[in-house]
């Protein structure tokens, strides 16, 4: 089931790209713009992170820190970052906990299609200080998807 505007965010932990443990708590007291996406190096997950990447100062202005989650492991995510010089850190959810934590995983035709080939369904979810979803952006504009977040910050 994934949680809507409103609810207490799931708590999540896993391993970045740098080989950091990272938990929900960590982000307490700022936003955090958490969104899971498909896989690494394809054209939308790309455009998605690169729309990011080149806005990541403003959204930090905004009190906000990124995090991208896949299901790709720690080595596929450390090359992403680096051919794309991504300023954020992705976690890898090689279990898919933290992507059924937040139902991005199997969900409807198209999201078992992916689940089934271990793909996490592209979603954002951003976090308010307090750990509560504060809005989710099903609708991801690839290209452009730091404005979808930059708005609702």
């Amino acid at each position: 089931m994934r949680p809507k505007a409103g609810d207490p965010a799931p708590d999540f932990s896993g391993v970045t790209t740098d080989g950091s443990k990272v938990q929900l708590k960590d982000f307490g007291g700022r936003k955090l713009v958490l969104y899971f996406y498909p896989m690494d190096d394809t054209p939308g997950c790309t455009a998605q992170a690169c729309s990011l990447r080149d806005s990541s100062a403003e959204i930090r202005q905004k009190g906000a820190a990124i995090l991208g989650v896949s299901t790709q492991d720690g080595e596929s995510h450390r090359r992403f970052t680096k051919k794309y010089d991504l300023n954020f850190p992705l976690l890898a959810d090689t279990d898919r906990a933290v992507a059924r934590a937040y139902g991005t995983i199997g969900g409807g035709l198209g999201g078992a299609l992916r689940g089934m080939l271990g793909m996490a369904e592209r979603v954002t979810f951003v976090i308010d200080e307090q750990g509560r979803i504060a809005h989710v952006i099903d609708d991801v504009d690839t290209k452009d998807h730091a404005r979808q977040v930059l708005a609702l910050l």
